[in-house]
């Protein structure tokens, strides 16, 4: 019996110290710290940055001229190959000049009738003159052969005239290209009838070098870049211009912004702004669809949070988390104007110097004491890598 009761306190007492460890191995857990968790960072810091706007456009001709008859008649010639290049001056028709040519012979005759005329005219006014003098004629005949004088001067003047429009007309059988460019399609044929400045085109005639870009931007985003020019630090930037392709390749050559128009589409609410580009390949053709970039702000002291540092509230306003100088996160409410890259243009909430959360940021939150390691955006690819740079030089301080 006795051993019984010996055993039963030897195993109570093996209980009891069994739980005042428990007890003093809960005490000291609660009383060490939990591990600070450790994220990565960007130190914001302002610069130069170049605001780029990318707007859709269509190309244009700088030049167009649609080649219509100016004076009727027969198509006799076609000059030119669809699609070449034609130079001013260069004859694209000929029309049938017979009566034209007649037209022009008639109007010398009548101007070598009156030139006979006039020539009789004047001896006659010149021999009454002196005759006058001598008391010889009436001072009425004199008047009279100084009024047939002047009205043979002015029928010549006339006739004059009339072959000078003779002889245009006769031209204008030769129908030839206003400006350089390149020819399209002809929408007559030899032996067509066309009339004198008729609505149907003969032909059209394009000049693509230097070709025009006409690209829409919204009245809205007028107003925002004319508010953001307002700010400290922000200038216009050069009005160059880069395009964009069909096909998503650039195009070689940099364009110049030329003019602003100076209302806003009704139906589009749109303004349209019209930048020139060299064309020496005519590689753009009239009604390609583009995608224009345009340099149109320049931010001297720009903060850019890389976009996986900033993220949504409930009310889906952007927010970022910050570690203060304490290594404690804060949240911060940001205003944001646009993506560059992949980067946000931050107006308000962040100053430089800022160390925003870029990795870890899902194991933390407002309040959280944190260790930091430091991070950079790689240049070549823009993703956020560690910067070993600065870690070695830590390490070996």
């Amino acid at each position: 019996m006795l051993s019984k009761f010996k055993y039963a306190s030897s195993a109570l007492l093996v209980l009891l110290l069994a739980g005042c460890q428990e007890e003093t191995s809960k005490s000291a857990a609660a009383a060490s710290p939990a591990p600070k968790v450790e994220v990565g960072i960007v130190v914001i810091e302002p610069q130069k940055t170049n605001l780029m706007t990318e707007l859709p456009g269509r190309t244009t001709s700088s030049l167009v001229a649609e080649i219509r008859p100016q004076v009727g008649g027969i198509v006799k010639k076609r000059f030119f190959e669809e699609g070449q290049d034609v130079a001013i001056g260069d004859v694209l028709y000929e029309l049938d000049d017979s009566t034209y040519v007649s037209s022009y012979k008639q109007a010398q005759a009548d101007l070598e009738s009156v030139n006979a005329g006039l020539k009789s005219a004047q001896l006659k006014n010149e021999r009454y003159t002196a005759l006058r003098k001598q008391n010889n004629v009436s001072q009425q005949d004199l008047d009279d052969a100084r009024v047939a004088y002047l009205e043979a001067v002015a029928k010549q003047k006339g006739s004059e005239a009339a072959l000078e429009s003779a002889k245009i007309n006769l031209g204008y059988t030769k129908i030839t290209s206003p400006i350089d460019g390149r020819i399209g399609i002809s929408q007559v044929t030899v032996g067509a009838l066309v009339t004198g400045s008729q609505a149907t085109v003969m032909t059209t005639v394009r000049s693509l070098d230097p070709i025009f870009v006409d690209l829409a931007q919204t009245s809205l985003d007028q107003l925002k870049q004319r508010n953001f020019l307002a700010q400290e630090g922000v200038e216009k930037g050069s009005n160059t211009v880069s395009l964009v392709l069909e096909d998503g390749t650039p195009y070689e050559y940099k364009g110049t912004l030329k003019a602003r128009e100076v209302s806003v589409n009704e139906s589009t609410g749109s303004v349209t702004l019209r930048a020139e580009f060299p064309n020496p390949d005519n590689l753009l053709l009239p009604g390609m669809f583009v995608r224009g970039i345009i340099h149109e702000l320049t931010h001297n002291a720009a903060l850019l949070v890389p976009q996986q540092g900033v993220s949504r509230d409930v009310k889906g306003n952007p927010i970022a988390l910050v570690v203060n100088d304490n290594n404690v996160v804060e949240t911060r409410r940001l205003t944001v104007e646009r993506t560059i890259a992949n980067q946000w243009l931050v107006l308000s909430g962040i100053e430089p110097g800022d160390k925003v959360v870029v990795e870890g940021s899902l194991k933390v939150r407002t309040g959280s004491e944190v260790t930091t390691v430091k991070m950079k955006r790689d240049s070549q690819t823009g993703a956020i890598v560690a910067d070993t740079a600065n870690s070695a030089a830590a390490q070996g301080n």
